[in-house]
């Protein structure tokens, strides 16, 4: 498996983010406890509305895919993903790569 930090940014309809994030968390929700998310949650500072999320998958086209089911992509709520390989040194996560 193969991690992955994937940066959301959020386009500016906070009112529709507001009314789909209960149906976000929960499929979020869901993949952590499958285990393929390790870790999400958004930008605290007020620079960009954004989100940071730690996926482990196989691939990055598998990835992709999965990201495309997000509630918050289906909405067009996410203007831009980036997605990037991501290599665990440290920390808690490392043993469970």
């Amino acid at each position: 498996m193969t991690l992955f930090a994937v940066r959301y940014t959020y386009d500016d309809r906070t009112d529709v983010r507001d009314a789909v994030r209960p149906e976000h968390r929960a499929w979020l929700a869901g993949l952590a406890d499958e285990g393929g998310l390790l870790g999400s949650g958004p930008f605290a500072d007020d620079a960009e509305p954004g989100a940071l999320l730690v996926f482990r998958a196989e691939d990055e086209p598998g990835l992709r895919g999965l990201l495309a089911d997000d509630p918050f992509a289906r909405e067009g709520l996410v203007a831009a993903t980036e997605v990037r390989t991501w290599q665990l040194v440290l920390g808690p996560w490392a043993d469970q790569v």
